[in-house]
């Protein structure tokens, strides 16, 4: 296995791990700072902005599983690009933002996709993020690192009260027209994903498709779970033990019905999936995801490629 370096300055490192953590591909995650000329420099010398260096972390990956590009686009989902001074509450140099390429092809793959951002009419005002040779890249401290496993509560405190977390679901996530939705959509698949209804067991599409392939959200596209991670739980409904990809799914307290559960969503369309439980195999990690047919569409194996998910065929090697 061949693998790659990414480095991505986004303002504080510690929101810079979750985004790309337990993702197909990815080896591991360092916090740390670079771009600057202090060696071997401490949050505190880089936090008081005279060292040169900004707060980012690098990422060792295998291209053939998770591409270049799918991290980078994943990047400029976690920050504002327009934003010069700082990220959110997080102001001065140490904050700002960069992607910083190890080889020509990071470059002009980054350089496309910050074209492709300025184009997209979603920013009033200019892309300022820098796309900069890496430089030497110093780990940080100990306590840096996986920030958002080690204090969970402060993290996610922190991201919602600096303004990060409202920004990224204001700015990327889509927002479906209803009329529009229930217009392409059928009755059961209108229910289930915007009014989050569930389909009757053993009467849906899916839950005894014993085929080779993948399922996709049916508004997004995008890839949530493998046949091969699909089991017979017997309760009706299609489960699965993983998502491939858990960057494309949201997990939520629900009360609703008297009951305490922990519900899937999709994270870009915001379309209601399913449960996860606590009850599956236990040789396979112990989780059900428990989905609803009328939230996926399924692409068998034969079909990828020229549905356009041929770089997910690894997933059946």
């Amino acid at each position: 296995m061949t693998t790659e370096l990414a480095t991505f300055a986004g303002g504080c490192f510690w929101c810079m791990v979750e985004p790309f953590d337990e993702r197909p591909g990815i080896e591991k995650i360092v916090s740390g700072y670079t771009g600057g000329h202090v060696e071997n420099p401490t949050y505190e010398q880089v936090c008081s902005d005279t060292t040169g260096h900004l707060e980012a972390v690098q990422i060792t990956f295998d291209p053939a599983l998770m591409s270049y590009e799918e991290l980078v686009n994943t990047f400029w989902q976690q920050i504002d690009p327009t934003d010069a001074g700082g990220q959110f509450n997080d102001r001065g140099e140490s904050y700002t933002t960069a992607i910083f390429y190890h080889n020509s092809s990071q470059k002009e793959i980054a350089e496309q996709t910050k074209q492709d951002l300025e184009n997209s009419g979603k920013f009033s005002k200019p892309i300022v993020t820098p796309i900069l040779p890496a430089k030497t890249f110093y780990r940080a401290e100990e306590e840096h690192q996986d920030y958002y496993k080690k204090q969970s509560f402060h993290y996610r405190l922190y991201k919602k009260g600096s303004g990060r977390e409202d920004f990224i679901n204001e700015t990327w996530k889509q927002q479906p027209d209803k009329n529009e939705l229930k217009a392409k959509l059928s009755p059961i698949q209108y229910i289930v994903t915007q009014e989050n209804g569930t389909e009757q067991p053993f009467n849906n599409e899916y839950w005894d498709n014993e085929d080779e392939g993948i399922y996709v959200d049916l508004i997004s596209g995008d890839v949530l779970f493998s046949s091969h991670d699909k089991f017979d739980a017997n309760c009706g409904w299609p489960s699965f033990t993983k998502p491939v990809d858990p960057y494309h799914v949201e997990e939520k307290t629900d009360t609703s019905h008297g009951m305490i559960r922990t519900e899937v969503r999709s994270k870009n369309a915001d379309s209601h999936l399913g449960h996860v439980f606590n009850d599956g195999p236990k040789d396979r990690g112990g989780l059900r995801y428990c989905m609803n047919s009328a939230a996926m569409k399924f692409i068998p194996k034969e079909e990828m490629k020229a549905k356009g998910y041929g770089s997910y065929l690894y997933l059946f090697d």
